[in-house]
């Protein structure tokens, strides 16, 4: 059966390790679209946070859908029609604050144009060797001014796409069960990163929104190829007719995936659209 959308993750997929789209992968997604593909980006990011990538691939022009928040929120990035939006409950999300005050992270969430904590200065963490703000790193990447509060859960009176924690790596893996403990059953908890754990409405996750989001716009699970390489990416890769890990993936996502492609710094993606698209392939 002919692709008739490509489903991918940004961060270690689209994106080599410069967070760049490389010229070749860029320009087998351009083609992909002219074919009258339709090009689907999936992240834990908001739809602010996306719109570098999607403008880049002229999504706008060819009516690409943004999953954001990985998955509470789908969006037509040339509309802005929204296909999906499941927002946590404001009482759990304070009760979700509240519990994150017994641990070493910092949360954050977002309030319009602006992401919201309460210690500016309470922002580096530890992923391996390597330590940096994550404040500043979350809302450079996503467009985001800060704002300050003194507590966020009192702040918090409106409902919102997900919680965001964040801390040193090796913290959030000894201590990410306990945080998620009172909420099993209620919310959807997982890795988005090594130093971020999120929170989002219960059943919430990039597979479950696609379901939504293309049967209104009229596309098949099996007319669908799409790219990952992080646990937040298995309910995409499982929805996708053929479902591709990257091979810097991590093993999990390899073990279940379709297929392996090259890594995210080799055009992974450009090289498996040109084995199942040949007319893509086009080399002078």
């Amino acid at each position: 059966m002919a692709i008739k959308a490509i489903l991918l993750d940004i961060d270690g997929t689209l994106t080599n390790d410069r967070k760049e789209i490389t010229e070749e992968t860029k320009r087998a997604l351009m083609l992909a679209q002219d074919y009258g593909i339709r090009l689907v980006i999936a992240s834990g990011r908001p739809a602010k946070g996306l719109f570098q990538y999607g403008d880049q691939l002229n999504m706008r022009e060819h009516h690409g859908l943004f999953v954001c928040y990985n998955g509470s929120r789908v969006v037509d990035c040339a509309t802005g029609e929204v296909y999906v939006d499941i927002t946590i409950p404001t009482d759990l999300s304070k009760q979700v604050l509240a519990h994150m005050e017994n641990f070493d992270v910092v949360p954050m969430i977002n309030h319009g144009s602006h992401m919201v904590v309460e210690d500016v200065y309470n922002c580096m963490v530890k992923d391996g060797d390597r330590e940096f703000n994550v404040i500043e790193y979350e809302a450079r990447m996503n467009g985001y001014r800060l704002m300050e509060v003194d507590n966020l859960k009192e702040f918090l009176d409106f409902p919102v796409n997900k919680i965001l924690t964040a801390g040193d790596s090796d913290y959030l893996r000894a201590h990410y069960e306990e945080m998620a403990a009172p909420f099993k059953g209620k919310l959807s908890m997982m890795f988005t990163a090594n130093f971020y754990y999120e929170f989002t409405a219960m059943g919430v996750d990039k597979g479950s929104a696609l379901k939504i989001a293309m049967e209104k716009v009229g596309i098949k699970p099996e007319e669908c190829i799409a790219f990952g390489d992080a646990e937040n990416d298995i309910s995409m890769l499982h929805y996708a007719g053929i479902g591709v890990c990257m091979a810097n993936g991590q093993e999990k996502v390899k073990a279940m995936a379709d297929e392996i492609t090259e890594d995210n710094n080799h055009d992974g993606i450009a090289k498996c659209l040109y084995r199942h698209i040949p007319e893509l392939h086009t080399f002078d």
